[in-house]
């Protein structure tokens, strides 16, 4: 069974369209390729790192583009001769193109090319509106209390 039914979910929520339907799309995909292999890591609160097995490939055959809710890293295979007789061919130098879907607000930090291994380092950065923030009732500023070394606190 390929499909999940969010219709349940979907008659009481508002806004959520976008996450059912990436759902969806991840279970009718889920037989697809696994090349590169990979690993999520989540490392803190909102640091995330991504790595993925390129061995064979340099920073030059390898291209990162992240747009607004996704990362796409892409491989381009080199056409180069071996200069002797393969006798056994167990490295894959193939083209691929791995897709993530990245959260709002999540973006790059960073990548590295170390070891046959590409790290992407992905940080979760809340805008300062969307952040939550403290309502006084009825419109009124927080009460300041004054200390006895001229520093103000807020009540």
């Amino acid at each position: 069974m390929n499909r999940m039914d969010f219709t349940p979910y979907r008659r009481s929520t508002v806004g959520f369209d976008r996450l059912f339907d990436l759902m969806e799309r991840q279970a009718r995909n889920a037989g697809g390729d696994n090349y590169p292999p990979f690993n999520i890591e989540r490392r803190g609160d909102d640091d995330y790192r991504i790595t993925l097995a390129v061995a064979g490939f340099r920073p030059g055959d390898l291209d990162i583009t992240a747009q607004q809710n996704l990362l796409t890293v892409q491989g381009r295979k080199r056409d180069e001769e071996p200069e002797g007789e393969l006798l056994h061919v167990g490295i894959a130098n193939r083209g691929f193109e791995r897709r993530f879907e990245l959260a709002d607000y999540v973006r790059v930090q960073n990548a590295d090319l170390r070891d046959g291994l590409l790290v992407i380092d992905l940080v979760r950065e809340v805008p300062e509106a969307m952040r939550p923030k403290k309502i006084a009732i009825g419109g009124q500023k927080p009460l300041e209390i004054v200390k006895d070394d001229d520093e103000t606190e807020a009540a």
